[in-house]
């Protein structure tokens, strides 16, 4: 099965890296999946994306969502990246699913003013609830990930695939 598996995707080469970073500078949302805290059943959320100073995805959640609660129960956590296509077939739009663990950084916290400053110059708007005490970052450590790059392009990556 395993081999079965692995013949399913290309050898990670330096043209997916570049894909796959590309995706995720570039991401300014995401689909957030967590485990709900309640049942264990799979969620799916849409979330603000940005960075950490380490090129690391950083959510703004705030602690009266669903998706915190699940995360704070389990850190385990997967992110869609990847913008859909206007025209044309929307499964061949470039796409980067990232698995790892999330990291809380609250207001107050070692970190949290400088991520807040840079979460603001790509989300001007979360200005308005920024510094509201339910909301905190959630930084994901990736452990690994999943690349399509279109019809036939699918890559396995490790965090150093990505830079981390």
């Amino acid at each position: 099965m395993a081999d079965q598996r692995a013949s399913l995707f290309r050898p990670t080469d330096d043209q997916a890296r570049v894909l796959a970073r590309g995706l995720l500078e570039g991401a300014k949302t995401g689909a957030l999946g967590v485990h709900e805290a309640d049942t264990g059943a799979p969620m799916v959320t849409r979330v603000g994306v940005g960075q950490d100073q380490r090129g690391r995805p950083a959510m703004l959640i705030s602690d009266l969502s669903q998706h915190t609660k699940a995360l704070r129960a389990d850190a385990a956590c997967s992110l869609l990246l990847g913008a859909p296509v206007e025209k044309g077939d929307p499964l061949n739009a470039p796409r980067l699913t990232l698995m790892g663990q999330a990291t809380f950084i609250g207001n107050g916290d070692a970190g949290y003013a400088a991520l807040a400053a840079r979460y603001l110059k790509t989300h001007p708007k979360a200005k308005l609830y920024i510094g509201f005490a339910d909301f905190s970052f959630a930084v994901l450590t990736v452990e690994r990930a999943y690349l399509n790059g279109g019809f036939g392009k699918a890559f396995l990556l490790t965090a150093g695939d990505l830079g981390f």
